[in-house]
């Protein structure tokens, strides 16, 4: 004869059987339909360099993360990928966009170019970048809603390149029909007490200013 003990054994033994992977499977069909809901909601896709990406600080605190943590206070049906790069060129943003081109973006904000600048490449291969992302992307998605940040750079390439390179941004902007930023870094370029030591990249506090300079971007098209 079995024991108290053997029968309890099976008892639990029983129990565990048939509640074990009711539970899992619950729990998977719970994660499933989150995983759905995050997927369903509209993409806004920031693609540039280390601005975007946050340099030096926490990426939650840069402007895109405080896109999409305004965005989720809102209740907004939409959710942010962060596609900065630190040290993007224009050219090497090109050839890297492909990776992002599996989903279709609501929103495509462009923000390369300034490390271009700092390097003194060719004007006219920036241009012809900046128009061929903005082509590629369009291409394939019609309707996404294209906005391209503006920026400005330090004269130490001349006075004359720094003029141009700051009117390319219109241009591209007008000649490929998209949404314009004027200056991503209005307000905050050249204060030190809103950038870091390098001088270049913004602080917590420049990113929210920066924040500040494109929501009203966003906001029109949300």
């Amino acid at each position: 004869m079995y024991s108290r003990i053997h029968i309890l054994y099976f008892l639990i033994l029983v129990f565990m059987a048939c509640s074990s992977p009711k539970e899992e499977k619950s729990t998977q069909i719970v994660n499933q339909a989150s995983q759905g809901e995050e997927v369903q909601k509209k993409l806004i896709l920031f693609f540039g360099n280390s601005l975007s990406a946050g340099y030096g600080i926490d990426e939650d605190d840069a402007f895109p993360g405080l896109v999409a943590s305004r965005i989720d206070s809102l209740g907004l049906n939409y959710r942010v990928v962060n596609g900065g790069l630190s040290g993007e060129t224009t050219a090497s943003g090109l050839s890297r966009l492909d990776w992002f081109m599996e989903e279709e973006p609501a929103i495509f904000v462009l923000e390369l170019g300034g490390n271009d600048g700092l390097r003194g490449i060719s004007l006219d291969e920036t241009k012809r970048n900046l128009k061929a992302m903005i082509q590629k992307v369009r291409g394939r998605f019609p309707d996404a809603v294209i906005i391209l940040a503006g920026m400005q750079i330090p004269p130490n390439m001349g006075q004359e390149y720094t003029a141009t390179f700051e009117k390319m941004y219109p241009l591209v902007a007008e000649e490929e029909d998209v949404h314009l930023i004027p200056f991503l870094l209005e307000g905050v370029a050249g204060d030190p007490e809103l950038n870091l030591p390098d001088g270049i990249h913004p602080t917590e506090a420049g990113h929210q200013i920066v924040f500040q300079t494109i929501w009203p971007h966003l906001e029109k098209h949300l």
